[in-house]
């Protein structure tokens, strides 16, 4: 029998996954390389994606732990493992803070701890005095420059992404404290910062003049996360005993686990990167699930969405230019910036001629839990509700129940409240095709079909065409019209005609709905 394996799910502390004998992914060739490259060094990766751990390992390499990567690739490159002072601040600590003087009580009390365990005298002054007096004191008392680690640099500032005069004041704060790392250059070893956004970095670290940004660097594309080779090594056989649960093959298991949680893009020439935090969730529970969903809600993401006024419609294989999507928050003309930052969009392609990027869901963990969360905060729907409605109309669908299927939409739309807009909103949205074209989207986005939108045709626009394994469905809407006016369009305008070579049965289905109702009034299937 095989030993136990213990693995990293709610674990981001270095020394106690070493101790304990946890399942490690070595990144510290990359570590390495990163710490000799560069001492100002900014990390942007989505939420859950591994940075504190990087952030844990890097205290401990600087303190000189060399007992704890026995084993690892720095191993060999390290020669002089020299004790480093490490100052490490987690502004994680900053959420859900709400006044402002709670925020820098809780710099003050990361600086006491750390006056604390070096044993230097207490210092007074405002959270920036302090630190820079702290980082000075330690290199004059140590003989060794200080190491600073900054966690969640960004965590305060999204709390008040959406309170211009409150971010102000936090963004103030926040600088003030940050200014000290740039005046204290000739006493700091390494600075590494880490945050979900390139949130106010020209602004708050505007007096890092050499600060590297490595977020979007091919050689560093695999610092956070998992590629396919560390998965087909390190996890192999967590991948068979999984399999063998699941009753397939080792391969099918590789390709359900691609399909899940694979797609990470941070670059032009990235690796497939797949999500840690899932991963590793997925072999502790050896359960296939929307782990990365469930852990938080992007309720900021969408009030940007509202904000901006973003056509979930357009999130489709998006073609931008990097200045676009890879931009300072400040700067931010629509909420692409933070879809991608935040990691519900990725790279998945680069055009050299045009120098533009196509930005889509990385996976079906992303795609599914998004666009359940969007029903239930934009729609003012309750959770339980849409997930209710989801797994009774995708089991109609699976056994060819379309009549049932089309009943249980039809009575899902009519239960939609709104309550985020109010009625009279409600009433002038839901004179137009375009709501239900989204909320139909929505629907069967949910179950990961591939769903697309105004498809072109030489004769005109699809509404809907909806990828199923075994059928391809093609759907026309009618806001002002009957469901047979619908079907007609479909087949005088040859919709179908594209998808007849797919070697798939082809369904038409047209639908009209009623703006009294605000729902389906009837359809008809051919």
């Amino acid at each position: 029998m095989l030993p136990m394996r213990l693995y990293t799910a709610g674990f981001a502390d270095f020394e106690r996954i070493r101790e304990d004998g946890r399942v490690y992914v070595d990144k510290t060739h990359l570590i390495y390389k990163m710490c000799h490259e560069s001492q100002f060094v900014f990390l942007s990766r989505p939420r859950r994606f591994g940075k504190s751990l990087v952030c844990s390992t890097l205290k401990y390499y600087f303190q000189g732990r060399k007992d704890l990567f026995e084993g690892l690739a720095i191993a060999e490159l390290e020669k002089d493992w020299k004790q480093h002072p490490v100052l490490h601040f987690d502004m994680s600590a900053c959420k859900n803070k709400y006044e402002m003087s709670q925020i820098i009580s809780e710099l003050h009390s990361q600086l006491d701890y750390h006056e604390q365990r070096y044993h230097w005298e207490h210092t007074d002054g405002s959270p920036g005095e302090r630190l820079k007096k702290l980082i000075q004191q330690t290199h004059a008392k140590t003989g060794l420059k200080a190491v600073v680690i900054i966690d969640e640099y960004d965590a305060p500032l999204l709390e008040y992404l959406h309170q211009p005069d409150k971010l102000a004041e936090v963004r103030r704060i926040m600088q003030e404290f940050y200014q000290s790392l740039k005046i204290c250059d000739a006493d700091e070893q390494f600075v590494f910062i880490t945050g979900i956004t390139k949130f106010s970095q020209l602004s708050i670290f505007s007096t890092l003049n050499n600060l590297r940004n490595i977020s979007m660097l091919p050689q560093y594309s695999a610092l956070c996360g998992i590629t396919k080779e560390e998965l087909t090594t390190v996890f192999d056989q967590d991948v068979q005993t999984l399999a063998d649960q699941y009753g397939c093959t080792k391969e099918v298991m590789y390709g359900m686990l691609r399909q899940q949680y694979d797609g990470y893009h941070f670059c032009n020439e990235s690796e497939d990167i797949f999500n840690p935090f899932s991963i590793v969730n997925v072999f502790t529970d050896r359960c296939l699930n929307y782990y990365w969903f469930s852990s938080g809600t992007p309720t900021f993401l969408f009030e940007t969405m509202r904000q901006f006024n973003t056509d979930i419609l357009s999130l489709q294989r998006i073609q931008v230019a990097v200045t676009e999507f890879d931009i300072p928050s400040e700067g931010m003309t629509s909420a692409l910036p933070l879809f991608y930052q935040s990691g519900y969009l990725t790279i998945k392609g680069y055009d050299f001629d045009s120098n533009t990027y196509t930005l889509d869901f990385p996976n079906a963990e992303v795609k599914v839990g998004f666009m359940n969360n969007f029903l239930s905060s934009m729609m003012g729907l309750r959770g339980s509700n849409s997930e209710g409605f989801a797994g009774l109309f995708y089991a109609a669908l699976k056994r060819h129940e379309l009549d049932r299927a089309m009943q249980l939409m039809q009575s899902f739309f009519a239960s939609i409240p709104y309550l985020e807009y109010g009625e009279k909103q409600l009433d002038e949205i839901t004179k137009y095709e375009a709501y239900y074209q989204v909320l139909t989207y929505v629907v069967f986005s949910i179950f990961n079909c591939r769903t697309h939108t105004e498809v072109k045709s030489a004769r005109g626009r699809t509404d809907l065409v909806v990828f199923m394994p075994d059928v391809t469905y093609v759907m026309e809407l009618k806001m002002h019209g009957t469901a047979q006016d619908a079907l007609e369009q479909i087949e005088s305008k040859a919709y179908a005609i594209p998808y007849q070579m797919g070697g798939k049965p082809i369904v038409k289905i047209g639908i009209a709905f009623s703006q009294e109702t605000k729902t389906i009034s009837e359809w008809l299937i051919n």
